[in-house]
């Protein structure tokens, strides 16, 4: 693995597993939400959590604003990672990041999850809004602790890249692009305020590859501690792609 493909991710590699998700977070987030799946969903998957700027160990480098500057740098950044059949899990602001990367990386993931967020194109105002108004919205979607969100000197370090995010989210323009052509999941809580389970149903205008969508309980972070209902999809899809034949480029 180069440099710059351990400068963007967070853990160790798995050499034995036979499968690598990497995995996308929300606005504001890094690898923390991922980083339990390791353990979760070995020895099949690789969880690989990708850490972008602004959070984490990469608090002090910018973050990005723009999706085309982001995806950019990016997927070079994980094409070292692509020796063996591998998916890719977004959610939220990750689902749009792992969508874009999707399109791009060759060979391609074999299954790309989108997870509690609208398809590419519905864009918002909220990264326009004032510190104490951001917070709020991020506070009311329950994926950030309370303790960061509480402490002045936390909220400090978080708000630049919280609102960054949104911003990259907001507004992004998604290119006129063919459809994905490998399978794509649509993935949701039933009481998600962000988004219904019609509208996640609508990411299957955006692959000719086969569609599914799944519905779990719980709110926009549903997917926190890793369900174990979510926990046998994500297992489910990871046997039916090792089952496959190999596909030229994999190891």
């Amino acid at each position: 693995m180069t440099v710059a493909a351990a400068n963007w991710t967070a853990g160790a590699r798995d050499p034995q597993a036979p499968l690598r998700m990497l995995c996308f977070a929300h606005a504001g987030g890094g690898s923390a939400l991922f980083l339990p799946w390791r353990r979760m969903l070995a020895p099949e998957i690789d969880v690989v959590p990708v850490l972008l700027p602004g959070r984490e160990r990469r608090i002090h480098e910018a973050p990005y604003t723009r999706m085309t500057d982001l995806v950019e740098d990016l997927v070079p950044a994980l094409e070292p990672l692509l020796d063996r059949p591998y998916m890719l899990f977004g959610h939220s602001m990750g689902a749009m990041v792992a969508y874009e990367v999707a399109q791009r990386l060759r060979p391609a993931p074999a299954m790309t999850f989108v997870s509690g967020r609208r398809m590419p194109g519905v864009t918002g105002e909220r990264h326009l809004l004032g510190d104490r108004e951001l917070v709020d919205v991020v506070a009311g979607l329950g994926g950030t602790p309370s303790a960061v969100l509480d402490s002045p000197d936390l909220a400090h370090l978080f708000l630049p890249c919280l609102r960054a995010d949104f911003t990259l989210v907001e507004t992004y323009r998604p290119a006129a692009t063919p459809p994905l052509t490998g399978p794509l999941t649509a993935l949701t809580g039933d009481a998600d305020p962000e988004v219904s389970p019609a509208q996640m149903a609508r990411w299957a205008e955006l692959t000719t590859g086969g569609f599914g969508l799944h519905v779990f309980p719980g709110d926009h972070f549903y997917l926190k501690g890793l369900p174990e209902a979510l926990r046998r999809t994500l297992l489910d899809a990871a046997r039916r792609v090792t089952a496959r034949p190999a596909t030229p480029g994999w190891s």
